[in-house]
């Protein structure tokens, strides 16, 4: 029987790396056919473009690799049933959970593989890919702008904002509120607030202070004020990708330091944690849906096999992403939005393989 299993186990690494080797150079074409304007027109040195798109593999292979993989076991499955390979397996006295043994052994080595990547060399290639458009393919395009920022930056200060713009290092509306324990002592407000990133001053302009007295309070106004802050600029801001570009450790940090923040955007970084789990884990999932799919033969052959698997494939991203933004956009719970899809086709998956073995 080990000579089976290992039959098994080679067709389904071997056709998910063709997969991957096949649909990659595919991907990079199209990017670059995209890309190659501007990467012309910026000048951007020969080598950058190299270590950009080793970054844009890894991050295309983590990206994709769940439907590559759904894909790849489909075609190799379907083969062997349209050769009654699968039949003679069975006829020997095989049972189906034990036909389906070096496929869970298979998933299990893409599974610990993916972890690998999405938890530590998947976030370096984001970081590298991110850079590499921000520096020279969306230049002078950053115009994003975020509104209405609130943060607690240390023990005793929070600030405010109704607007930064990261690329001009402004802000307006900024107030700065210093409390001792349950008391306000201090209060600065400004109409606007510039950052200057060489010596690190920020201006502000119009500008009241504010201070708390027992029973009395004193302000003092001024046009301009040039002062230190404590905090950076960027930290206020950070890129909507930020997430991406962490390792696990680095990202469970970085969400505690936004949440003691006040940041608005932790359903966002959750999403990011979550799929870090999520996703190399509907490898098991996809590999069951797949072998139920295409373990018999059906009238149409293959093709219909692929058709019922790519459409599977396309309801798995589309419950993936509008459960994903609906986490990112609202108060739904990201644990739930970045599971559901998981334990959804993991009923479907249980559900198939009755069927499949019946």
């Amino acid at each position: 029987m080990k000579i089976l299993d290992w039959y098994i186990l080679k067709r389904y690494l071997g056709t998910f790396i063709t997969m991957l080797v096949l649909f990659i150079p595919i991907g990079i074409t199209v990017n670059l056919a995209e890309k190659i304007d501007k990467i012309l027109e910026n000048e951007v040195p020969f080598m950058e473009v190299v270590i950009y798109y080793v970054d844009f593999t890894i991050y295309f292979a983590n990206l994709l690799f769940p439907i590559f993989l759904f894909l790849s076991v489909i075609w190799f499955t379907s083969k062997l049933a349209m050769n009654t390979e699968i039949i003679a397996f069975l006829s020997s006295g095989v049972s189906f959970m034990r036909f389906m043994r070096p496929y869970l052994i298979g998933a299990t080595i893409v599974c610990i593989a993916a972890l690998v990547f999405s938890m530590y060399l998947g976030p370096k290639a984001n970081k590298g890919y991110n850079e590499f458009l921000f520096q020279y393919l969306k230049r002078g395009t950053q115009t994003q702008e975020t509104t209405d920022v609130y943060r607690q930056i240390n023990d005793h200060e929070y600030i405010y904002a109704s607007h930064f713009q990261p690329k001009s290092h402004t802000a307006r509306n900024f107030t700065l509120e210093h409390f001792e324990g349950n008391k306000l002592k201090f209060k600065i407000s400004a109409t606007s607030l510039r950052w200057n990133p060489k010596d690190s001053i920020y201006r502000l302009t119009r500008v009241d202070k504010r201070y708390i007295g027992k029973g009395k309070d004193s302000i003092e106004t001024l046009r301009t004020l040039d002062t230190i802050l404590p905090f950076e600029f960027d930290e206020l801001t950070p890129e909507s990708y930020i997430a991406e570009t962490l390792n696990y450790s680095e990202l469970n940090e970085f969400i505690e330091n936004e949440r003691r923040r006040g940041s608005g955007n932790i359903s966002r970084y959750l999403v990011v944690k979550y799929k870090r789990w999520s996703t190399p884990v509907s490898a098991f999932i996809l590999t069951i849906i797949a072998v139920a799919v295409a373990s018999f033969k059906r009238r149409g052959g293959m093709g219909v096999n692929l058709a019922v698997g790519i459409s599977l494939a396309f309801i798995f991203v589309f419950f993936d992403k509008v459960f994903g933004t609906m986490a990112e956009q609202s108060n739904f719970s990201p644990l739930i939005a970045v599971w559901f899809p998981n334990v959804a086709f993991g009923i479907l998956a249980v559900v198939m393989l009755i069927r499949a073995k019946r």
